[in-house]
């Protein structure tokens, strides 16, 4: 291998260097103190753990992505982390045990074997919030709430928050007897709103008139809080999950009426259809061709830790979120201070750091590259009395 080449990256793994870092890091804390001043409480689990625990209520959809490994003391086969939500939750069922709702928060990277789209990071940091404990409607308002907040907080704005339900096809194909592989199929036409392909598929699968044209009725079921009554006439006489399904988000879009965002519902819109169980959510800004973020509800996970707990959560990634957040990036200031054996010098220096200054000592014979080392002043010395002057 050329020395060129020992410099390369894995495609999809990236690094950060220190003028983003520091945007980075400045949001992660400003969102964590966000997420605690909503009452949700820090959690860091760790980067790998036991495969089974980790694709727990997940499926195929976490596995195809989880780097595996064996574990040299057990034997056993171990996962890197690519999602934190099935940590959160073993947190919740295992190490908390708490009783009542708990609320928790997260930052970390998280790796995965391939990305999630084109171009995009294989090794995210992931930043979010899970509530366990509460099935009621105002968890999922809450949820949504503080993700409209942490998009806000984040400097993003002109927010499109796109709205579905998952219960609404499970409800209708309660008593379908539709087979795993002819319900995937049905499900990948629906996600790719594939009408003409669509049409061809129920025809030749469903023999129940009533149900054909309600699935018919579903890809074309998009748009404003108007297509909630669209929805209810043509999908009159559903079962009652679908009906449960249309009032939570009647609920939902009455309550974030006083937020600021374009709000689309699509009731066709089967995201994370495979583990999700009621609303699910995502966020969109004009020109970014992906979510910047997404969540909703998976009451399903606690089951394989042994404690079923209703759970509401949502993720982003905190480096497309700084990306597309208000670009006013002020070059960071700092004081250098020449190489120095005073101690007058010295106390000067203590005294800076301590009050928040960023001072950067120079070695001896450095002649310092301001630009270099983000410095904007200097540390100087007139007559017996030490001076900060601004570089020009």
């Amino acid at each position: 291998m050329s020395k060129i080449d020992s410099w390369l990256l894995p495609d999809g793994i990236d690094e950060v260097l220190p003028e983003q870092a520091r945007f980075i890091e400045k949001s992660r804390r400003e969102l964590l103190d966000l997420y605690n001043s909503w009452g949700y409480d820090l959690v860091i689990p760790p980067m790998v753990e036991f495969s089974e625990s980790l694709l727990s209520g997940f499926g195929s959809d976490l596995d195809l992505v989880t780097f595996k490994l064996t574990d040299q003391l057990s034997g056993r086969m171990m996962g890197i982390r690519a999602d934190i939500t099935p940590q959160a939750a073993r947190i919740d069922a295992h190490s908390l045990n708490r009783q009542g709702p708990s609320r928790l928060c997260y930052a970390g990277t998280v790796l995965q074997t391939k990305p999630r789209a084109p171009l995009e990071s294989r090794t995210p940091i992931s930043i979010g919030v899970e509530l366990f404990g509460e099935a009621g409607i105002g968890a999922d308002i809450e949820v949504i709430e503080l993700f409209l907040k942490t998009l806000e907080t984040a400097g993003i704005d002109e927010v499109h928050l796109d709205i579905g339900h998952v219960d609404i096809l499970r409800g209708l194909l309660v008593g379908s007897k539709l087979s795993n592989v002819q319900e995937s199929e049905l499900f990948e036409l629906l996600q790719r709103k594939a009408n003409a392909e669509l049409d061809a598929w129920i025809a030749e699968n469903i023999t129940d008139s009533k149900l054909a044209g309600w699935l018919k009725s579903l890809p074309a079921l998009s748009g404003s809080k108007d297509v909630l009554a669209e929805a209810r006439s043509c999908l009159a006489g559903a079962p009652e999950p679908v009906i449960a399904a249309l009032d939570q988000l009647d609920q939902i879009v009455d309550a974030l009426s006083n937020q600021s965002v374009t709000i689309y519902l699509d009731l066709g819109d089967l995201a994370g259809y495979r583990y999700h169980t009621g609303i699910v959510f995502a966020a969109y800004k004009q020109g970014y061709g992906k979510a910047l973020g997404n969540g909703g509800r998976y009451d399903n996970i606690g089951e394989a830790f042994g404690r079923a707990r209703t759970a509401t959560g949502f993720a982003f990634d905190l480096k497309s979120l700084v990306a597309n957040g208000a670009t006013e990036q002020q070059t960071l200031s700092g004081i250098y201070v020449p190489s120095t054996t005073d101690t007058q010098c010295d106390d000067m220096v203590a005294q800076l750091r301590e009050q928040g200054e960023r001072v950067v000592q120079g070695f001896d014979g450095q002649v310092p590259n301001f630009k270099e080392i983000n410095c904007d002043r200097q540390l100087v010395k007139k007559g017996d009395q030490y001076q900060i002057e601004k570089i020009s």
